[in-house]
């Protein structure tokens, strides 16, 4: 096993915040599914950021006839991934100054999202980033719970130290069904309960790292 803590980061709320981007893409396929359906907002994708497809539908369309809720929201899900290619979420401020620094400090990063298949390489296309990222791992990919994701993305790739950075309550209990830290984004879109560590902006990640590095060897 590596002996270097493996980085592992959420998405939405920690990398970027594609709240817009996924509302545009969303109505487009509302108004040619149903002109009667009301328009999100980009307030209304942040309310369910963290949540699974499935969850995510249910609260935006309740009232929506199950069998053909489901029908549009994966299409909804399909033409995000098309539309984030060519409309990138915003990066949070230095973003890529930030992975740099890890990366120097000999740190090894992946994500882990409770998302479609797709949406990360969207991600990693749009925003430049790819070549940051060892590995990543997506909902709609394995069906497993993010905990479960955690633990196989670092499995597969030799790791039995992590941290998991992310902004929300979901993503705390994940990290603790993977039994690794948890880093609170402050910055993004929930709160947490007893994270290990706390950021208000991306940039102070790797100055983190190194008191919990730190900590661990004490």
């Amino acid at each position: 096993m590596k002996q270097k803590t493996l980085v592992m980061f959420d998405l939405d709320g920690t990398l970027w915040d594609s709240a817009q981007a996924v509302a545009e893409s969303w109505n487009e396929v509302f108004a040619e599914a149903d002109p009667t359906l009301p328009l999100l907002t980009a307030e209304d994708v942040h309310g369910v950021m963290g949540m699974t497809m499935k969850e995510i539908s249910e609260v935006l369309q309740p009232g929506m006839d199950p069998a053909k809720r489901e029908t549009v929201f994966d299409r909804c899900c399909r033409h995000e991934v098309e539309y984030l290619y060519d409309h990138p979420g915003q990066l949070y401020p230095d973003l890529e100054k930030t992975l740099q620094a890890l990366r120097a400090a000999g740190y090894e990063m992946a994500i882990v999202s409770n998302c479609q298949r797709g949406y990360v390489e969207a991600f990693l296309h749009s925003s430049g980033l790819g070549n940051y990222f060892i590995d990543y791992e997506e909902w709609e990919r394995t069906g497993k719970p993010k905990g479960e994701n955690i633990r196989l993305v670092m499995e597969r790739n030799g790791y039995d130290s992590a941290v998991y950075v992310g902004d929300t309550s979901k993503d705390e209990e994940a990290a603790r069904m993977a039994g690794i830290p948890f880093v609170h984004a402050a910055y993004g879109f929930g709160k947490t309960e007893k994270p290990e560590g706390v950021i208000r902006a991306i940039s102070a990640l790797p100055e983190l790292m190194e008191k919990l590095d730190h900590k661990k060897q004490d």
